[in-house]
């Protein structure tokens, strides 16, 4: 098995939104915001080869929706999930499974493209995996949601005949479970990946970036943030006793960390890149 980053871009969000209840005094330390109180965030996937599959988890905003629509994310940086992709020596045609961890369209914006006027599944060979809950919660959105279900990154993957839904007592490939969290939305998939020895632990938004360690630092873009905070509290002493590699889809700075157990709790041990963990 190989994993591979896949950086398709970066956007921005309002910074209070995206740290809750935490004051700008101590957010904006960690990520700071610009004079519209809008923070940078990437948008980073994760390639996982193995064998003959190639499963990409998450792809990004996609490239299809119109100017006024970008016009509010403020999309910027030199690279995008096409160019990711080549450079690491693969094509959208190349890709076996597309794994969701949500369907909120800076997830799962590049499953499908446009051509004139017909929207097509941006992978033609692939799987595209969700799971049944979490479909239903995205096709029947609430009004606090509905803004982020976008049907045009969803339905053409059912009308395609690619979709297929993952179970959370199941793997994927030997080595590949999701941990099903509830708390940012409903039935969110986190990949945890066995990879040269470690546990590779995708974290999609239940802590965006590294600053979303600490317990209390929760998204106001989630749906029950107590239950965010239990999930939270559930995984992180996993993760120090096991030595989890941490890897953050959000964060502009930081691809991956660890955490360790100490006397105020679990916190942030280090930060790291993939390749400076497990080496090319």
């Amino acid at each position: 098995m190989q994993l591979h980053v896949i950086d398709t871009g970066f956007f921005k969000l309002d910074g209070g939104a995206m740290h809750g209840v935490v004051p700008k005094s101590m957010w904006n330390k960690k990520n700071p915001a610009d004079e519209n109180n809008m923070c940078s965030w990437a948008m980073r996937c994760l390639l996982v080869e193995d064998g003959n599959r190639l499963i990409l988890i998450d792809n990004g905003i996609g490239t299809k929706q119109d100017a006024k629509f970008f016009s509010y994310y403020f999309l910027h940086g030199d690279t995008s999930l096409e160019k990711s992709l080549h450079a690491k020596g693969f094509d959208f045609k190349d890709v076996t499974d597309v794994f969701l961890t949500h369907l909120h369209f800076d997830h799962c914006g590049g499953s499908i493209v446009k051509k004139g006027d017909k929207l097509e599944t941006a992978f033609p060979n692939a799987t595209y995996w969700s799971n049944e809950q979490h479909w239903e919660w995205a096709t029947k959105p609430n009004a606090r949601e509905k803004a982020s279900f976008l049907k045009e990154n969803i339905l053409p993957i059912q009308e395609s005949g690619q979709l297929k839904f993952f179970k959370e007592n199941e793997e994927l490939i030997p080595g590949f479970k999701a941990w099903f969290t509830y708390g940012h939305t409903g039935a969110m998939m986190l990949p945890h990946i066995s990879y040269k020895g470690k546990t590779v632990v995708f974290l999609a938004d239940l802590m965006p970036s590294a600053a979303h360690i600490p317990l209390p630092w929760v998204m106001a873009y989630d749906t029950q943030p107590l239950k965010t905070l239990s999930e939270k509290e559930q995984f992180l002493p996993e993760a120090a006793k096991n030595d989890y590699v941490l890897f953050f889809e959000h964060d502009a700075a930081n691809e991956c960390a660890n955490v360790i157990q100490s006397e105020q709790g679990v916190k942030l041990n280090q930060t790291f890149s993939l390749e400076e963990m497990f080496g090319k």
